[in-house]
This record gives structure tokens, C-alpha cells and sequence, in this order.
């Protein structure tokens, strides 16, 4: 059974939202947890295939999910493909907003009387935002951040490209990220690509179904072979279960969030 369902389900609005830019798609929305003390930041990076229709919406209930599980949630957004906008723009966005996340949080919280640790900040991004947690780890320096998790995450441009997934308009999802293929403009694999940027500055947990039809266990897997991060499969799990707190998959998150925030 699918657990696409879980994009439509409604969660409550964040305690607080952030702003890390002057344009509407630069803020962050927090959720503190439910009861910690010195609790570890997660920020989250949406999926969407990279795409302008999918926002930060969709993963709510993830956000609600692991608030509830005792940390402090931040999910950012960003300028997504459309629009006039690619690569340049939402790589610009994305960089900026981890840059700042910890601070932004930091001061939120402390207003908020909330107890948050942001030295112990994980990395958390599903299916597209599997993509740009692993392109960050490798190629910025993020103080206080302690490692990423990707969840069904598009880790292989470009196998991704081989595969043309995601077709829609204006080509394959990767084919409008970058501005064409891997034969038009190689440059731009070379510089987004995590599989060929070489190993990350910091640990990467590569979570992946089997019966992930959106986004094929091959791209964690190619990733983890070329990178040397830890890959985690899961038998049955479809591409969706990792954002819905109800699935059997949602331990095993949890499971890898709290092995890279609460490492010595």
C-alpha cells in the first residue's frame, strides 16, 4: 500500500516561523519539541523533485512527528525550479538558509524559553532534499552541524539523468534543475552531483526502500559506493513512508536522526 497519502494530510501550523532573506520563499518554519532539554535541532529539506508546486507544506506532519519525538524542527524553504528559477538560485538559497539556521533557531528559542541545542543540529532531507543535505555536507562548512540523513534521497545526478525520472514540464526533473544534460552542461553535475563530489565533510545515512518507485533504491546506492557513507535498506518501503510518522519506516529515521545527535 502506497503512502502517498501522506501529502495531503493537514498538520498543525509551526510555533514559529523565521525569515533568512529579503524573498518571500526565504523562511523557516519551527517547531520546538515537546518536552527536552538541550534538545538537538533538526533541519529539514523537503522533496519535490526540485520542482516549484511542491513546498515546505507537504512535510508537516514529518516536522510534527519529530517535534514529538523530542526535537527542535526547523524546515526551510526555497526557491524551487520554475519561475525563471534553477540551479543557481536554489543552490544560493539552500546554503544561505543552513548557514543561518542555527543562529536564527538559537535566538528563536531562547525568546521562547525553549531549551535548544543547536551544536547538535542532523541534517534531514527527503527525495530531492535527500539531494541538497548530501551536496552540503560535501561542500559546506556548517558549524554545529553533526551529520545528514537522506531519506529516499536523488543522491546520483547522473544516474538520475540515465533514468530521466520525473518527467514533466520542461524535461526530466534533473534536466530542468541544471539547465540541460549531462553531455549539455557537465560542469554543473560536476559541482551538484553529491556522487562525484567525493566524500563528505560530515557523516551521511543514506535511508532507501526497495519498492521506492519515485526515486530507485540505485541512486543511495551508487551514492554510498562512491562516497563511503552508510546506505540502510528497508524491504517493502515505498518512497512517501519517510515522512509519515504512522509507518514502519519512521523508527528507523528516528534511529539514524538519534545515532548522529546524541554521538559523543
Amino acid at each position: 500500500m502506497s503512502s502517498r497519502g501522506v501529502l495531503d494530510q493537514p498538520a498543525p501550523p509551526p510555533d514559529a516561523v523565521l525569515r533568512y532573506g529579503p524573498l518571500p520563499e526565504h523562511v523557516i518554519d519551527v517547531r520546538w519539541p515537546a518536552a527536552a532539554t538541550a534538545a538537538p535541532l533538526v533541519v529539514v529539506v523537503h522533496g519535490g523533485y526540485w520542482r516549484e508546486e511542491y513546498d515546505r507544506t507537504h512535510a508537516g506532519p514529518q516536522c510534527v512527528g519529530l517535534a514529538a519525538a523530542g526535537y527542535a524542527v526547523a524546515a526551510i524553504e526555497y526557491r524551487r525550479t520554475g519561475s525563471g528559477n534553477g540551479w543557481d538560485e536554489l543552490s544560493a538559497d539552500v546554503a544561505a538558509a543552513l548557514e543561518q539556521v542555527g543562529g536564527l533557531v538559537a535566538g528563536a528559542a531562547q525568546q521562547a524559553g525553549m531549551d535548544v541545542d543547536p551544536a547538535r543540529t542532523v541534517l534531514v532531507g527527503h527525495s530531492a532534499g535527500g539531494h541538497l543535505v548530501a551536496w552540503a555536507a560535501a561542500t559546506r562548512d556548517l558549524p554545529g552541524v553533526v551529520g545528514a540523513v537522506s531519506l529516499a534521497g536523488v543522491l546520483d545526478l547522473t544516474l538520475a539523468d540515465d533514468l530521466r525520472l520525473d518527467v514533466g514540464p520542461g524535461g526530466p526533473a534533473v534536466h530542468v534543475l541544471l539547465g540541460g544534460s549531462r553531455v549539455d552542461v557537465p560542469q554543473r553535475y560536476a559541482a551538484a552531483d553529491p556522487t562525484r563530489l567525493g566524500p563528505p565533510a560530515i557523516p551521511v545515512v543514506a535511508l532507501h526502500g526497495d519498492a521506492d518507485d519515485v526515486a530507485p533504491l540505485a541512486l543511495s546506492e551508487s551514492y554510498c559506493a562512491a562516497t563511503g557513507q552508510r546506505l540502510v535498506v528497508l524491504a517493502g518501503t515505498d518512497h512517501f513512508a519517510w515522512i509519515d510518522p504512522q509507518s514502519t519506516a519512521w523508527p528507523h529515521e528516528l534511529a539514524a536522526i538519534d545515532a548522529l545527535a546524541r554521538s559523543p
